[in-house]
C-alpha cells in the first residue's frame, strides 16, 4: 500500500520537512510506502485530501512568534470531511538566501507572510531598506535570485542547499526557541491506519459559530468544559465571512473526544452553538531531530 501526503510546495519548505519527518517515521514502523505530493497553496493541500487526491495532508497551524496560520482554519471550516490525525510541532530557524555580495545592495526581501512576520526585528535592524514582498510558500521565489542580486528569500538552509543558492545569514528569526505546529490531515472515514505514531490522544480541535451576537454568546459555550474541568490550550476567532462582525470560534481541548466528560460536553455544547465542527482528537509529536 503506498500513502500519498500533500504538503506546500515548491522543495525546501518547512511543511515539506515536516511531512518527510512523518513519512519516514511511518515507514520505519510500517511495511507502507509513503509519496510525497507538492501543492502550490495550503488550501490546495488540504483540498486535495478532502477530494480523495492524497491520504493525508501535513500543514501548518500556529506558531510560536506569529501565531495561527489563518488560511488553514479557514479551509478547515469550509472543509467537512477531514480530521486531524497528529500534530507535529517542529523548530524553524530562518536563513537569508541571496546572491548580494553583503546586506547593503538587497532592496527587495522575500518569502511567505508568515516568515517575514517571525524575522521583523531582525529586517528592520539589518535591512532596514529592503521592501518585503509575500509569497504563496518560503521557497517560491528562490527562481528569482540567480537573475536579480538585489533580492533575498527568507527560507531554510534546506531550501539553500537544493537549490544551490548562498546563504548570507542564519538564524535570523526574533526569537530562538521559534517553532511551528503542523497538523497532520485525513478525511472523516479514513481507518486509523496509522495508529503506529500516535499514542492516545490528549487533544482535541473542534470550532464552532454562535447563534447571535448578545451578551454570554461566548461565555455559555466555554462555561461547559469549565464546569467539567477540562481545560482548553487554545482559542482563536475567525471572522465567518457573511458579515462583519460575525465571528466563528476555533477550540483546542487537553482531552480525547473519545472520553465520557467529553462527550457530555460535546453534548451540552450543542444547546449554546449554532454549527459546531469536531475536527478530531489526535496527539502532539515533538520533532527533535529534523535531519533529513
Amino acid at each position: 500500500m503506498t500513502i500519498s501526503i500533500a504538503h506546500l510546495a515548491p522543495p525546501g519548505t518547512y511543511a515539506e520537512q515536516a511531512a518527510m519527518i512523518y513519512r519516514n517515521c511511518l515507514t520505519q514502523v510500517t511495511d507502507e510506502q509513503a509519496l510525497l505530493c507538492p501543492h502550490s497553496t495550503i488550501p490546495q493541500t488540504l483540498r486535495a485530501v478532502s477530494e480523495g487526491e492524497t491520504s493525508l495532508a501535513v500543514v501548518p497551524v500556529e506558531n510560536s512568534i506569529e501565531g495561527s496560520v489563518s488560511v488553514t482554519f479557514d479551509t478547515l471550516w469550509q472543509l467537512d470531511n477531514l480530521r486531524i490525525q497528529l500534530a507535529l510541532v517542529m523548530p524553524i530557524t530562518h536563513t537569508l538566501i541571496s546572491c548580494a555580495s553583503n546586506l547593503e545592495t538587497i532592496q527587495t526581501v522575500y518569502s511567505h507572510p508568515q516568515a517575514l512576520a517571525q524575522c521583523q526585528k531582525w529586517l528592520e535592524n539589518f535591512l532596514p531598506q529592503a521592501q518585503q514582498i509575500p509569497t504563496n510558500s518560503t521557497t517560491e521565489a528562490l527562481k528569482l535570485l540567480r537573475d536579480d542580486i538585489t533580492a533575498a528569500v527568507i527560507s531554510s538552509q534546506r531550501a539553500a542547499q537544493l537549490n544551490y543558492l548562498p546563504i548570507l545569514t542564519t538564524g535570523i528569526n526574533d526569537y530562538p526557541g521559534n517553532c511551528t505546529r503542523f497538523w497532520v490531515v485525513s478525511q472523516n472515514h479514513q481507518p486509523n491506519a496509522y495508529k503506529a505514531l500516535r499514542n492516545s490522544p490528549s487533544h482535541t480541535s473542534i470550532a464552532f459559530t454562535v447563534p447571535a451576537n448578545v451578551p454570554g454568546a461566548l461565555v455559555k459555550p466555554l462555561q461547559v468544559f469549565a464546569h467539567l474541568g477540562i481545560n482548553l490550550s487554545k482559542i482563536e476567532s475567525r471572522p465567518t465571512k457573511r458579515s462583519l462582525g460575525e465571528y466563528l470560534f476555533f477550540i483546542d481541548l487537553e482531552a480525547d473526544a473519545a472520553s465520557p466528560l467529553m462527550n457530555s460536553a460535546l453534548t451540552e455544547l450543542a444547546n449554546y452553538t449554532e454549527v459546531m465542527k469536531l475536527f478530531g482528537s489526535y496527539d502532539v509529536m515533538p520533532i527533535t531531530n529534523i535531519s533529513i
